[in-house]
């Protein structure tokens, strides 16, 4: 172990110190309630300067960051956030705004809004949007209630049911049944999109409406989304875009044009802003004109629509994240916007065909943004042309720890559920050729390592600061703390 390696309690010793406050110019200190101080005084490490500055130091350099490397986690788009959108954010005039201040005095901010708004408008066909969601489960919730106050409205109180596909993001049918819907699954058929023949028998008058996203989690484009759209319509529902997905359509397709009522973006994947590890992410809700007045509040508007969904955050929403993607926004402009969703598609093309060969491809169409291999596909042990290949004794999650081995982070595994050894790679349109053909590389290294010794990926990572945990234990009983 290094030096470095060691927690900071390690490398605690008594009596050192890393700073000297001056002594109080107060006669008599302020002294804390009794009630509410320590019995004792709290278990803190004692170093020096130079070695709080390593420790903090060596634990980012332990991070995995789009800005240290590849980060093909499909379903996420963990694309590279240009640093002007971060020059932007810091910009006083908005790093000190408060959100009870005066709309007199933040009408600079007001602008962001309305210029963000016509941006998105543009780009997904929708005709208004709310920014007060937090996130993109937040988003679905938001939409959801637009949803049934859309139906409650017109007296259509017995529409309680929601579709979701069997391929969904897991968020889908979590968000209808915090919102109360009942969860209908819809079949998806060999090829990996919605069966229109499983929905239609599904469609009657307690339908509220169908989530999809499209392209759907399996990164394929919903062929059949105009018939769809008419079905459901037709029994009186209205259709929900999940827009995790919308990397690959922006500049090429709109949601609105489909047939779509509602959406949210996840404007921390799409529009290009930092997010994981919880936070910050931003799901703004765009609707059809025929429902504006069903948008939460606050709003731009003055005037209050009795029929809104009410208000589902404290204020407007995350601000922060808004400002990153509406710099990313400008800096592409319309004609360079046109570019971001033919490049992710022409990148996840380009690795699903160099990989097909090494990697169960159990759809092998065009993809859009992301696809799904289903493990590794040979050991190497055939001895005949034409022998059946074997698997290898390598898992999908062995594959993964390999990855880390050679510096590139792990795809989403195990999703969707639709494949037992689902290996999801998501690419992005901001990776270049040679990262990607480096990735490529290291795949098909890995597929011979499992072919000719599956026990060093099932070992795997050899390299990384800690190996191969237990999983179970560390998500059921975390050590969240230094026990000394």
């Amino acid at each position: 172990m290094k030096y470095y390696d060691k927690l900071i309690f390690e490398l605690s010793k008594e009596g050192r110190t890393g700073y000297s406050l001056p002594a109080s110019k107060w006669e008599e200190p302020f002294q804390l309630p009794e009630e509410l101080r320590r019995d004792e005084d709290p278990m803190l490490p004692q170093v020096s300067e130079v070695d709080v500055v390593r420790h903090y130091t060596n634990l980012s350099q332990m991070n995995f960051g789009v800005d240290t490397g590849f980060y093909p986690l499909g379903s996420c788009t963990m694309k590279y956030n240009p640093k002007i959108n971060e020059e932007i954010a810091a910009l006083p005039g908005f790093q000190g705004l408060h959100p009870l201040q005066p709309s007199s005095t933040v009408q600079g901010a007001l602008d962001v809004f309305d210029g963000l708004e016509k941006s998105l408008c543009a780009i997904t066909g929708m005709a208004g949007f709310t920014f007060s969601p937090c996130a993109g489960a937040h988003g679905e919730l938001t939409g959801l209630m637009i949803m049934r106050s859309y139906h409650m409205s017109r007296g259509d109180s017995g529409r309680t049911r929601i579709i979701v596909p069997d391929s969904a993001h897991g968020t889908n049918p979590a968000s209808a049944a915090v919102c109360g819907l009942e969860v209908v699954e819809v079949k998806s058929t060999p090829e990996g999109l919605v069966d229109v023949n499983d929905l239609k028998p599904l469609l009657d008058d307690t339908i509220a409406g169908i989530m999809m996203t499209n392209p759907n989690t399996l990164g394929l484009f919903e062929k059949e989304i105009g018939e769809i759209a008419k079905l459901v319509h037709d029994c009186g529902g209205l259709l929900y875009y999940d827009g995790a997905n919308m990397n690959p359509l922006v500049g090429v397709a709109r949601p609105g044009d489909m047939g779509f009522d509602i959406l949210h973006l996840n404007l921390h994947k799409t529009f290009s802003t930092p997010h994981g590890g919880g936070g910050p992410g931003s799901g703004p809700v765009g609707v059809a004109k025929s429902l504006l007045p069903f948008l939460p509040v606050p709003s731009m508007e003055e005037d209050v629509d009795e029929r809104s969904a009410g208000v589902v955050s404290g204020f407007r929403g995350n601000f922060g994240v808004m400002l990153r993607a509406y710099a990313y926004i400008l800096m592409l402009g319309r004609e360079n916007v046109k570019q971001v969703g033919p490049l992710a598609t022409l990148n996840a093309n380009y690795i699903k065909e160099s990989l097909k060969d090494c990697y169960k491809l159990p759809i092998p169409s065009i993809c859009k943004h992301e696809f799904v291999f289903d493990g590794l596909l040979y050991d190497g042990s055939r001895k005949e042309e034409g022998d059946t290949p074997a698997r290898s004794g390598a898992t999908t999650l062995d594959v993964a720890k390999r990855l880390l081995d050679y510096g590139f982070h792990a795809p989403t595994i195990y999703f969707p559920l639709l494949f037992h050894q689902a290996i999801m790679i998501e690419p992005t349109e901001t990776e270049s050729k040679e990262t990607i053909d480096l990735f490529i590389e290291t795949m098909r290294k890995i597929a011979a390592e499992a072919a000719e010794d599956p026990a060093i990926l099932q070992g795997a990572p050899h390299n990384t600061p800690i190996g191969r945990p237990d999983e179970t234990a560390a998500a059921r009983h975390p050590v969240l703390r230094y026990k000394g």
